[in-house]
Protein backbone atom coordinates (compact mmCIF):
# COMPACT_ATOMS: atom_id res chain seq x y z
CA UNK A 1 0.00 0.00 0.00
CA UNK A 2 1.24 3.44 -0.84
CA UNK A 3 0.09 6.96 -0.15
CA UNK A 4 1.52 10.25 -1.36
CA UNK A 5 0.74 13.93 -1.01
CA UNK A 6 2.37 17.25 -1.75
CA UNK A 7 2.59 20.05 0.79
CA UNK A 8 3.26 22.52 -2.03
CA UNK A 9 0.96 21.76 -4.98
CA UNK A 10 1.63 23.50 -8.24
CA UNK A 11 -0.07 26.84 -8.68
CA UNK A 12 -3.03 26.98 -10.99
CA UNK A 13 -6.64 28.01 -11.35
CA UNK A 14 -9.04 26.44 -8.84
CA UNK A 15 -12.55 25.38 -9.77
CA UNK A 16 -15.02 24.08 -7.18
CA UNK A 17 -16.91 21.41 -9.06
CA UNK A 18 -17.52 17.71 -8.60
CA UNK A 19 -14.94 15.49 -10.23
CA UNK A 20 -16.21 13.56 -13.24
CA UNK A 21 -16.01 9.81 -12.44
CA UNK A 22 -15.92 9.07 -16.18
CA UNK A 23 -12.83 11.23 -16.72
CA UNK A 24 -10.12 9.08 -18.39
CA UNK A 25 -7.06 8.21 -16.37
CA UNK A 26 -3.53 8.90 -17.52
CA UNK A 27 -1.70 5.64 -16.85
CA UNK A 28 -2.66 1.97 -16.31
CA UNK A 29 -1.77 2.27 -12.61
CA UNK A 30 -4.49 4.92 -12.26
CA UNK A 31 -7.25 2.95 -13.98
CA UNK A 32 -8.70 1.80 -10.68
CA UNK A 33 -11.76 3.76 -9.54
CA UNK A 34 -10.91 6.76 -7.37
CA UNK A 35 -11.63 7.12 -3.67
CA UNK A 36 -14.71 9.33 -3.42
CA UNK A 37 -14.52 12.04 -0.76
CA UNK A 38 -17.49 14.26 0.05
CA UNK A 39 -16.65 17.75 1.33
CA UNK A 40 -19.59 19.22 3.25
CA UNK A 41 -19.26 22.88 4.29
CA UNK A 42 -21.22 26.08 3.71
CA UNK A 43 -17.97 28.03 3.21
CA UNK A 44 -16.74 27.76 -0.38
CA UNK A 45 -13.20 28.64 0.72
CA UNK A 46 -13.07 25.43 2.77
CA UNK A 47 -13.86 23.44 -0.37
CA UNK A 48 -11.13 25.29 -2.27
CA UNK A 49 -8.45 24.78 0.37
CA UNK A 50 -9.33 21.13 1.04
CA UNK A 51 -9.32 20.11 -2.60
CA UNK A 52 -6.12 22.06 -3.24
CA UNK A 53 -4.33 20.48 -0.25
CA UNK A 54 -5.26 16.95 -1.36
CA UNK A 55 -5.00 17.45 -5.10
CA UNK A 56 -1.91 15.22 -5.53
CA UNK A 57 -2.84 12.58 -2.96
CA UNK A 58 -3.04 8.91 -3.87
CA UNK A 59 -3.68 5.83 -1.75
CA UNK A 60 -3.18 2.23 -2.88
CA UNK A 61 -2.58 3.53 -6.40
CA UNK A 62 -5.95 5.27 -6.55
CA UNK A 63 -6.43 9.02 -6.80
CA UNK A 64 -9.04 11.01 -4.90
CA UNK A 65 -12.30 12.22 -6.42
CA UNK A 66 -14.13 15.06 -4.68
CA UNK A 67 -17.85 15.66 -4.34
CA UNK A 68 -19.22 18.88 -2.84
CA UNK A 69 -22.22 19.73 -0.68
CA UNK A 70 -22.99 23.06 0.99
CA UNK A 71 -25.72 22.01 3.41
CA UNK A 72 -26.83 19.01 5.42
CA UNK A 73 -29.64 18.27 2.95
CA UNK A 74 -27.27 18.34 -0.02
CA UNK A 75 -24.91 16.03 1.86
CA UNK A 76 -27.61 13.43 2.53
CA UNK A 77 -28.88 13.63 -1.06
CA UNK A 78 -25.33 13.05 -2.35
CA UNK A 79 -24.76 10.12 0.00
CA UNK A 80 -28.02 8.51 -1.12
CA UNK A 81 -27.07 8.90 -4.77
CA UNK A 82 -23.43 7.83 -4.34
CA UNK A 83 -23.21 4.84 -1.97
CA UNK A 84 -19.48 4.26 -2.58
CA UNK A 85 -18.34 7.49 -0.90
CA UNK A 86 -15.43 6.47 1.34
CA UNK A 87 -15.02 9.60 3.48
CA UNK A 88 -17.10 12.63 4.48
CA UNK A 89 -15.29 15.75 5.68
CA UNK A 90 -18.23 17.28 7.50
CA UNK A 91 -18.70 20.76 8.92
CA UNK A 92 -20.69 20.92 12.16
CA UNK A 93 -22.40 24.31 11.82
CA UNK A 94 -24.12 25.04 8.50
CA UNK A 95 -27.80 25.91 7.95
CA UNK A 96 -28.39 25.07 11.63
CA UNK A 97 -25.96 24.91 14.59
CA UNK A 98 -26.11 21.08 14.58
CA UNK A 99 -26.60 20.41 10.86
CA UNK A 100 -23.42 18.34 10.63
CA UNK A 101 -24.33 16.28 13.69
CA UNK A 102 -27.74 15.53 12.21
CA UNK A 103 -26.09 14.38 8.98
CA UNK A 104 -23.77 12.06 10.91
CA UNK A 105 -26.71 10.62 12.84
CA UNK A 106 -28.90 10.08 9.77
CA UNK A 107 -26.11 8.51 7.74
CA UNK A 108 -25.96 5.70 10.28
CA UNK A 109 -29.60 5.48 11.38
CA UNK A 110 -31.50 6.21 8.13
CA UNK A 111 -29.10 5.44 5.30
CA UNK A 112 -27.68 2.49 7.29
CA UNK A 113 -24.25 3.28 5.87
CA UNK A 114 -21.79 1.77 8.34
CA UNK A 115 -18.82 1.85 5.97
CA UNK A 116 -18.33 5.53 5.17
CA UNK A 117 -15.85 7.28 7.46
CA UNK A 118 -17.03 10.59 8.93
CA UNK A 119 -14.58 13.29 10.03
CA UNK A 120 -16.17 16.31 11.67
CA UNK A 121 -14.57 19.75 11.27
CA UNK A 122 -15.62 22.81 13.21
CA UNK A 123 -14.59 26.43 13.34
CA UNK A 124 -15.80 26.73 16.93
CA UNK A 125 -13.82 24.15 18.92
CA UNK A 126 -14.45 23.31 22.56
CA UNK A 127 -13.11 20.41 24.58
CA UNK A 128 -16.42 19.69 26.31
CA UNK A 129 -18.28 19.81 22.98
CA UNK A 130 -15.70 17.55 21.34
CA UNK A 131 -15.90 14.92 24.10
CA UNK A 132 -19.70 14.92 23.95
CA UNK A 133 -19.78 14.55 20.16
CA UNK A 134 -17.21 11.75 20.10
CA UNK A 135 -19.22 9.81 22.70
CA UNK A 136 -22.71 10.46 21.33
CA UNK A 137 -22.22 10.19 17.55
CA UNK A 138 -20.79 7.42 15.39
CA UNK A 139 -18.02 9.51 13.86
CA UNK A 140 -14.39 8.63 13.24
CA UNK A 141 -12.52 11.85 14.00
CA UNK A 142 -13.10 15.42 15.13
CA UNK A 143 -10.93 18.42 14.24
CA UNK A 144 -10.83 22.14 14.73
CA UNK A 145 -10.33 23.72 11.33
CA UNK A 146 -7.59 25.92 12.78
CA UNK A 147 -5.62 22.84 13.90
CA UNK A 148 -6.10 20.79 10.74
CA UNK A 149 -2.92 21.61 8.80
CA UNK A 150 -2.21 20.17 5.37
CA UNK A 151 -0.07 17.42 6.87
CA UNK A 152 -2.67 16.53 9.51
CA UNK A 153 -5.41 16.58 6.89
CA UNK A 154 -3.38 14.21 4.73
CA UNK A 155 -2.78 11.85 7.66
CA UNK A 156 -6.46 11.91 8.64
CA UNK A 157 -7.62 11.22 5.10
CA UNK A 158 -5.22 8.32 4.55
CA UNK A 159 -6.08 6.75 7.91
CA UNK A 160 -9.77 7.05 7.09
CA UNK A 161 -9.36 5.53 3.63
CA UNK A 162 -7.33 2.65 5.08
CA UNK A 163 -10.09 1.97 7.63
CA UNK A 164 -12.76 2.19 4.92
CA UNK A 165 -10.85 -0.25 2.69
CA UNK A 166 -10.59 -2.73 5.55
CA UNK A 167 -14.29 -2.46 6.37
CA UNK A 168 -15.20 -2.75 2.70
CA UNK A 169 -13.14 -5.93 2.34
CA UNK A 170 -14.68 -7.39 5.49
CA UNK A 171 -18.18 -6.58 4.24
CA UNK A 172 -17.42 -8.27 0.91
CA UNK A 173 -16.15 -11.35 2.75
CA UNK A 174 -19.29 -11.47 4.89
CA UNK A 175 -21.49 -11.15 1.82
CA UNK A 176 -19.60 -13.97 0.09
CA UNK A 177 -19.89 -16.20 3.16
CA UNK A 178 -23.60 -15.42 3.45
CA UNK A 179 -24.09 -16.37 -0.20
CA UNK A 180 -22.16 -19.61 0.30
CA UNK A 181 -24.19 -20.40 3.43
CA UNK A 182 -27.46 -19.75 1.60
CA UNK A 183 -26.34 -22.03 -1.23
CA UNK A 184 -25.28 -24.72 1.23
CA UNK A 185 -28.66 -24.52 2.94
CA UNK A 186 -30.41 -24.76 -0.41
CA UNK A 187 -28.38 -27.82 -1.36
CA UNK A 188 -28.99 -29.35 2.07
CA UNK A 189 -32.71 -28.80 1.64
CA UNK A 190 -32.64 -30.46 -1.79
CA UNK A 191 -30.60 -33.35 -0.42
CA UNK A 192 -33.04 -33.69 2.46
CA UNK A 193 -35.91 -33.90 -0.03
CA UNK A 194 -34.28 -36.40 -2.38
CA UNK A 195 -31.74 -38.43 -0.42
CA UNK A 196 -32.24 -41.00 2.29
CA UNK A 197 -30.31 -39.72 5.31
CA UNK A 198 -30.05 -41.48 8.65
CA UNK A 199 -28.10 -40.49 11.78
CA UNK A 200 -27.45 -42.92 14.63
CA UNK A 201 -25.93 -42.37 18.07
CA UNK A 202 -23.06 -44.62 19.28
CA UNK A 203 -25.59 -47.07 20.73
CA UNK A 204 -27.36 -47.48 17.38
CA UNK A 205 -30.42 -45.37 18.25
CA UNK A 206 -31.88 -43.11 15.58
CA UNK A 207 -30.99 -39.42 16.07
CA UNK A 208 -32.39 -38.02 12.85
CA UNK A 209 -33.99 -39.24 9.67
CA UNK A 210 -34.80 -37.48 6.40
CA UNK A 211 -38.35 -36.88 5.22
CA UNK A 212 -38.01 -39.19 2.24
CA UNK A 213 -36.69 -42.04 4.34
CA UNK A 214 -39.66 -41.58 6.67
CA UNK A 215 -41.97 -41.77 3.65
CA UNK A 216 -40.37 -45.01 2.44
CA UNK A 217 -40.54 -46.54 5.90
CA UNK A 218 -44.17 -45.56 6.35
CA UNK A 219 -43.41 -43.99 9.73
CA UNK A 220 -43.14 -40.44 11.02
CA UNK A 221 -39.95 -38.87 12.35
CA UNK A 222 -41.46 -38.85 15.84
CA UNK A 223 -42.04 -42.59 15.61
CA UNK A 224 -38.39 -43.24 14.72
CA UNK A 225 -36.18 -40.81 16.64
CA UNK A 226 -34.83 -42.40 19.79
CA UNK A 227 -35.68 -45.91 18.65
CA UNK A 228 -33.28 -48.68 17.68
CA UNK A 229 -32.37 -49.15 14.02
CA UNK A 230 -34.71 -52.13 13.81
CA UNK A 231 -37.68 -49.73 14.05
CA UNK A 232 -36.84 -48.51 10.55
CA UNK A 233 -36.40 -51.86 8.87
CA UNK A 234 -39.32 -53.82 7.52
CA UNK A 235 -36.97 -56.80 7.33
CA UNK A 236 -33.63 -57.31 9.11
CA UNK A 237 -30.36 -57.16 7.17
CA UNK A 238 -28.76 -60.50 6.35
CA UNK A 239 -26.37 -61.43 9.17
CA UNK A 240 -23.23 -61.57 6.92
CA UNK A 241 -23.96 -58.05 5.54
CA UNK A 242 -24.65 -56.61 8.98
CA UNK A 243 -21.40 -58.13 10.28
CA UNK A 244 -19.47 -56.71 7.31
CA UNK A 245 -20.84 -53.20 7.94
CA UNK A 246 -20.04 -53.31 11.66
CA UNK A 247 -16.50 -54.58 11.02
CA UNK A 248 -15.78 -51.95 8.33
CA UNK A 249 -16.97 -49.13 10.58
CA UNK A 250 -14.84 -50.42 13.46
CA UNK A 251 -11.69 -50.78 11.34
CA UNK A 252 -11.96 -48.09 8.68
CA UNK A 253 -14.64 -45.76 10.01
CA UNK A 254 -16.69 -46.12 6.83
CA UNK A 255 -18.59 -48.56 4.62
CA UNK A 256 -20.25 -48.35 1.23
CA UNK A 257 -22.19 -50.83 -0.81
CA UNK A 258 -25.59 -52.00 -1.98
CA UNK A 259 -28.40 -53.06 0.32
CA UNK A 260 -31.47 -55.02 -0.74
CA UNK A 261 -34.29 -54.38 1.71
CA UNK A 262 -37.99 -53.58 1.86
CA UNK A 263 -40.02 -50.40 2.08
CA UNK A 264 -42.64 -49.95 4.74
CA UNK A 265 -45.33 -51.32 2.44
CA UNK A 266 -43.31 -54.49 1.86
CA UNK A 267 -42.13 -53.60 -1.65
CA UNK A 268 -38.48 -54.47 -2.37
CA UNK A 269 -35.85 -51.72 -2.57
CA UNK A 270 -32.34 -51.63 -4.00
CA UNK A 271 -30.29 -49.00 -2.17
CA UNK A 272 -26.76 -47.74 -2.75
CA UNK A 273 -25.55 -46.70 0.67
CA UNK A 274 -22.52 -45.05 2.31
CA UNK A 275 -22.00 -45.01 6.09
CA UNK A 276 -19.48 -42.81 7.91
CA UNK A 277 -18.41 -42.97 11.56
CA UNK A 278 -17.83 -39.46 12.94
CA UNK A 279 -15.32 -39.14 15.77
CA UNK A 280 -12.89 -36.71 17.34
CA UNK A 281 -9.20 -37.32 16.66
CA UNK A 282 -8.24 -40.53 18.44
CA UNK A 283 -11.65 -40.84 20.08
CA UNK A 284 -14.57 -43.21 19.79
CA UNK A 285 -17.34 -42.45 17.26
CA UNK A 286 -19.97 -40.02 18.50
CA UNK A 287 -22.32 -40.42 15.52
CA UNK A 288 -22.92 -42.59 12.46
CA UNK A 289 -24.29 -41.00 9.29
CA UNK A 290 -25.75 -43.06 6.46
CA UNK A 291 -26.73 -41.62 3.06
CA UNK A 292 -28.47 -43.76 0.45
CA UNK A 293 -30.14 -43.43 -2.94
CA UNK A 294 -32.79 -45.65 -4.43
CA UNK A 295 -31.42 -47.39 -7.50
CA UNK A 296 -34.45 -49.41 -8.53
CA UNK A 297 -37.11 -51.69 -7.22
CA UNK A 298 -35.85 -55.20 -6.73
CA UNK A 299 -37.49 -57.88 -8.86
CA UNK A 300 -40.25 -59.61 -6.98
Amino acid sequence: MSASASDDPKNGDLFIEDDDPSEPMGSPAQEQPPWRILIVDDDVDVHVVTKFALSNTQFQGRRLSFLHAYSGKEALDTLRATPDIALVLLDVIMETPDAGLQVAHRVRSELHNELVRIVLRTGQPGQALEHSIICDYDINDFWSKADLTTRKLFTTVIASLRAYAGLQAAAADRAALAAELAEARRVQELVGQQALVLKLDPQGRIRDVSARLCALSGKTREQLVGRALQALQAAPLPAPLASQIVQALACDGEWSGDIHTQAGDGSPLHLRCAVQALSEAGGAPYEYVAVATVLEACPA
